[in-house]
């Protein structure tokens, strides 16, 4: 199955961002890594780069490529005999395609949301290398229509895609939202540690998420499931 198998933070601030996760989701739960100084010159902020598990790097980088993708720099040699490429998906966000191998521990991601230029095509990439299938389409008014999505054919949905050009001030991104015990506590960590929270807004099942941004720009989200749901 082809999913996302690790979630780096790429950093301004190494120390920073290490102390400010350590409160919000809890000590050595997140990979961070510094942001390369040409990324920085470009004007790139810091993110959370999701990777995309796959057996051969390689011919996903072709096959991505052709779909509208652009690679970003060279695939690289990871430190345990892996592979990994990093990519500008046709939809304008970036997206790592990685070995997949046993990663670092890892912050546990609930739902994986993507702001896009192009939907359809974008979404149509994703299904065709990955094989993930299309489930409901959910129009939320103000924050437009979300295209759901699951891994692979009759398991839950773990995602969706919405379309930038319906929000104002959006860029296309991944936005990862990870599981805490309370929101409440861990939305109090991150205005204490610098951050800016949106929300929290309560789901229709009752769950309820926040959408948040860290002190070096690095956006994410937090859930937390109400005791009547399992994701």
């Amino acid at each position: 199955m082809k999913k996302f198998f690790r979630f780096q933070l790429r950093t301004t601030d190494l120390p920073a961002a290490r102390a400010f996760y350590a409160t919000v989701l809890g000590e050595g739960a997140t990979d961070i890594v510094p942001l390369p100084e040409q990324v920085i010159a470009r004007g790139v902020p810091a993110h959370w780069l999701g990777h995309v598990g796959v057996e051969d790097v390689e011919a996903t980088v072709r096959a991505f490529v052709e779909r509208g993708a652009i690679q970003l720099g060279p695939t690289r040699q990871t430190s345990d005999g892996g592979q990994v490429a990093i990519l500008r998906d046709p939809g304008e966000a970036i997206v790592a395609v990685a070995t997949a191998t046993a990663s670092s521990p890892q912050p546990e991601v609930v739902w994986q949301h993507l702001h896009a230029t192009n939907v359809q095509h974008t979404v149509d990439a994703y299904c065709d290398l990955f094989g993930w299938q299309l489930a409901a389409r959910r129009d939320l008014g103000g924050l437009g229509v979300h295209q759901e999505f699951t891994w692979q054919a009759g398991e839950p949905t773990v995602g969706s895609v919405v379309d930038v050009a319906a929000l104002a001030g959006v860029h296309s991104h991944w936005l990862f939202y990870f599981r805490v015990a309370a929101l409440e506590p861990a939305l109090a960590a991150v205005r204490a540690g610098g951050g800016v929270v949106i929300g929290p807004t309560e789901l229709p099942n009752g769950d309820r998420v926040a959408v948040c941004e860290d002190p070096q720009r690095g956006a994410f989200g937090l859930y937390e499931g109400s005791p009547r749901h399992s994701c």
